[in-house]
């Protein structure tokens, strides 16, 4: 277990390192499996890509992830419009929502395209289906957030 002084402004406004800097502390192909529970669902799009090309960097071939998410597609857009939310991603812009525009680490939203280009990018196949979750008021789901089980390729296309 490393402790890393990462600023984020919901959890860590003192944070000494920019989380698009934070270069992970461990060598190239090192793990088997690394999973992030409600790490991407904080990050802005930048620092959220950054820590995926370290997760990649520093997952072996044939490695696996597990990533939650708030993805937005167009179920939970839908679901949105008919069903009151516990969380109302309706603040930011492109490929990111957030619910609070003055700290939108507090809770944050991805295009699911943006995600699925980006683990292409990163030299990641996601292991369908994703398995979507409660958090935008769907009736049938396996979590809270949405998961993403990918794996680290065996050759850089």
């Amino acid at each position: 277990f490393s402790h890393a002084d990462i600023f984020n402004r919901f959890y860590n406004a003192n944070g000494k390192i920019a989380s698009d800097k934070y270069i992970f502390p461990y060598p190239d192909n090192k793990f088997d499996l690394i999973i992030l529970t409600s790490v991407f669902t904080h990050l802005l799009p930048k620092d959220m890509e950054h820590y995926l090309s370290e997760i990649s960097r520093t997952l072996k071939q044939d490695g696996r992830c597990l990533i939650t998410y708030f993805l937005l597609n167009e179920e939970s857009r839908r679901l949105f419009e008919e069903r009151p939310q516990e969380f109302k991603f309706i603040h930011g812009e492109g490929v990111y929502r957030t619910v609070d525009p003055l700290v939108p680490e507090s809770a944050i939203s991805f295009d699911e395209t943006y995600i699925r280009d980006l683990f292409v990018k990163y030299n990641l196949t996601i292991k369908e289906p994703i398995h979507y979750g409660s958090w935008c008021g769907r009736d049938t789901y396996l979590s809270g957030q949405d998961i993403i089980i990918a794996y680290k390729n065996s050759k850089k296309s």
